[in-house]
């Protein structure tokens, strides 16, 4: 009955759909400002077989945007599987040889929130299909100016200039979508702002559910 009433207004919404959400298996790598608020927001929407990988330990730093920053000193992934108990935690770098040795076929779609260029390059090369990506979310203040658009139509944003360049490099020519925000950056140093961090991840959700509704 808990469950019932947890997700009835879920339920409200999708319908006979929402029985595909529940089944959907998903893999959200890293879980700072942007994976934390798009692993929430996938939890309370009633999708809970979740894979979260990252390797960092909450800061105070990381008070003012991640879910579960409070747990200072913690490992970020063990702390979360506290919150959100179905989760599986792994508490991994996701480099190239990570990448290499990873089984990403299990899961109907991959979440990257991730900030290493070529990680992410090599994500994209290999699972664009099932792949959600997100670019810069630092440095903005307005979460309106966020999209999801083609990754070589992306502008204002040195990171996703970073990303495009690798894929030229590396022939790659595919419609590949990503969140990206046109707000020019506000700061040159690490600042950061929940409203857009968290709204990026919140929109990685929501592309999320609306890719397993059509195509589960």
């Amino acid at each position: 009955m808990e469950n019932s009433l947890r997700y009835a207004r879920c339920e409200k919404l999708f319908g006979d759909d929402f029985s595909k959400l529940q089944s959907a298996k998903i893999l959200i790598l890293g879980v700072g400002g942007v994976g934390s608020f798009a692993l929430d927001c996938l939890y309370r929407t009633g999708i809970t077989n979740i894979t979260i990988v990252d390797y960092d330990i909450f800061d105070e730093t990381n008070q003012n945007r991640q879910i579960g920053s409070d747990a200072v000193g913690s490992v970020k992934v063990d702390h979360l599987k506290t919150l959100y108990p179905t989760v599986e935690s792994i508490n991994e770098k996701i480099d190239l040889e990570w990448i290499e040795n990873f089984d990403f076929d299990k899961y109907d779609l991959i979440l990257d929130a991730i900030d290493d260029i070529k990680a992410k390059v090599e994500l994209i090369k290999r699972y664009h299909k099932k792949l959600i990506s997100t670019t810069g979310s630092a440095k903005r203040i307005d979460p309106t100016k966020i999209e999801y658009v083609n990754i070589f139509k992306t502008y204002n944003d040195p990171f996703a200039r970073k990303i495009r360049d690798e894929l030229k490099k590396a022939n790659f020519n595919k419609n590949f979508k990503v969140v990206f925000s046109s707000e020019n950056p506000n700061c040159k140093d690490l600042g950061s702002f929940v409203g857009v961090t968290g709204s990026f991840g919140l929109t990685m959700c929501s592309i999320t559910i609306k890719k397993l509704l059509s195509e589960m």
